[in-house]
């Protein structure tokens, strides 16, 4: 399911990618084509700076992560208790580097796009 989550992400950021290059490449008039690309320009780095606010909320679950393992091992009730916190911290931990290799994903793809839409603003 991990697997199947990462080619969705990778599919939809491609695709955005693709309507990107085609739509400014479809534009005639520098004018036109200058204002679509900053358009871009400006929705890219929106999205990238909440993929960056996110590698921060990411940091803190992190944090979290091993504060919980810190106390699991003060506060030991049984065995059957340490058992479901491990799960609970593994589960927490697997989700979080999920979470960070879709932002990777993301990051990637945006760059790609600011990178076109720089080269079709300089570009005549």
């Amino acid at each position: 399911m991990k697997l199947l989550g990462y080619a969705y992400r990778f599919i939809s950021n491609f695709v955005f990618l693709a309507a990107v290059y085609y739509s400014l490449n479809l534009m005639e008039k520098y004018p036109q084509r200058a204002i679509l690309a900053l358009l871009i320009l400006i929705y890219a780095g929106m999205h990238a700076a909440s993929a960056l606010r996110s590698f921060y909320f990411f940091q803190r679950i992190e944090r979290l992560e091993g504060e919980a393992r810190r106390l699991a091992v003060i506060v030991a009730d049984g065995p059957n208790a340490a058992a479901s916190r491990k799960q609970i911290v593994g589960d927490v931990a697997e989700l979080r580097h999920g979470g960070e290799m879709k932002s990777y994903i993301d990051l990637l793809f945006l760059a790609l796009v600011i990178l076109l839409c720089i080269a079709k603003i300089v570009t005549n």
